[in-house]
């Protein structure tokens, strides 16, 4: 955070002047700029941060601001973003990927991360497509629907990643749209500032390939009350929270107003927080009951080296806490 010694970061300070390949009309600018914002309205500075992005377009997101970057492999963004985060737990860490990086490949990777409800965000880029790979059928894309870059109709079921990721423990749920900047930049603040597991589903079109999910399409425009399909859920009274100490029922109850949200598709789409679970505690705060060192000295805080290079590391410690006797 910025101090009073260290001036307040501004969107600015979150710009990079590298050129950027994305196609014009890309829901991935309006991401990148909600990120870029969101981060400094929170006073994080740029080394407090690490970004890690998959394989695809999304993943280019990592060369495109000054924080600690790292380009993964095909589907495991989300393990690599763990290990940093339980290397150093005061780093704030954010994983982005699409739809098919996160659901296709690395779903099996989704779901676990969630059964360990480590304090990091997740932001999945979901525009229906594999848009670096020239348009296939990702994961999110419905059964029977055919883009223009489809020969035929896809026979593919669709995931619903909102219902993934209650399903697999992620203890907050949201939804935002790419070309709703300003809405976006609220959710992702929130998301990070939740002391647990995040999931950011973000809806956006794909102007080269998926003609199906347009600008036009979100905004209702082929509605014959031709009223936008995407709604806030906060305007309508929504309360996601499930508060530390709730009972059995409100957890449940909390749950199934989720799933309700999550299943609306077609005509009427909602955005913004759909779950925010207080009642489960984070992965570090396991690992702090289980390991005593582990708050004092987490992995990035401890010296392996001496002046020279030489390793200094012992595990004689660690053994001795977790030996069985």
């Amino acid at each position: 955070m910025a101090t009073a010694t260290t001036p307040q970061p501004t969107r600015q300070d979150y710009h990079v002047e590298y050129p950027n390949d994305w196609c014009p009309g890309c829901g991935d600018f309006g991401i990148l700029s909600a990120v870029q914002q969101a981060l400094a309205a929170l006073q994080l500075l740029p080394h407090q941060v690490a970004l890690f992005g998959g394989i695809g377009c999304s993943g280019k997101a990592v060369y495109y601001l000054p924080t600690y970057g790292i380009h993964t492999l095909h589907g495991r963004v989300l393990p690599y973003a763990t290990g940093a985060k339980l290397a150093n737990p005061d780093l704030t860490v954010i994983a982005i990927g699409g739809d098919g990086d996160g659901l296709g490949i690395g779903a099996g990777h989704f779901v676990n991360t969630g059964r360990r409800n480590v304090d990091l965000t997740y932001i999945l880029f979901n525009n229906a497509i594999y848009g670096l790979t020239k348009g296939q059928a990702a994961p999110t894309l419905p059964l029977g629907a055919q883009t223009k870059s489809f020969p035929e109709p896809t026979i593919q079921g669709a995931i619903n990643p909102l219902m993934l990721a209650l399903a697999s423990g992620y203890t907050w749920i949201g939804r935002g749209y790419a070309y709703h900047v300003r809405h976006l930049v609220e959710l992702i603040q929130r998301a990070i500032r939740h002391p647990g597991l995040a999931y950011l589903d973000v809806l956006q079109p794909c102007p080269t390939y998926n003609d199906l999910h347009t600008k036009d399409w979100f905004a209702g425009k082929d509605l014959a009350a031709g009223q936008a399909r995407l709604y806030d859920l906060e305007q309508e009274g929504y309360d996601p929270v499930i508060p530390a100490g709730a009972d059995d029922k409100m957890v449940f109850d909390k749950m199934t107003q989720c799933i309700a949200k999550a299943h609306e598709w077609g005509e009427r789409i909602a955005l913004g927080v759909l779950l925010e679970n207080h009642t489960l505690s984070s992965f570090q705060e396991r690992l702090g009951t289980r390991l005593k060192s582990y708050r004092q000295a987490p992995p990035a805080r401890r010296t392996i080296a001496n002046a020279l290079g030489h390793p200094t590391t012992g595990l004689s410690a660690l053994f001795s806490e977790l030996a069985v006797t």
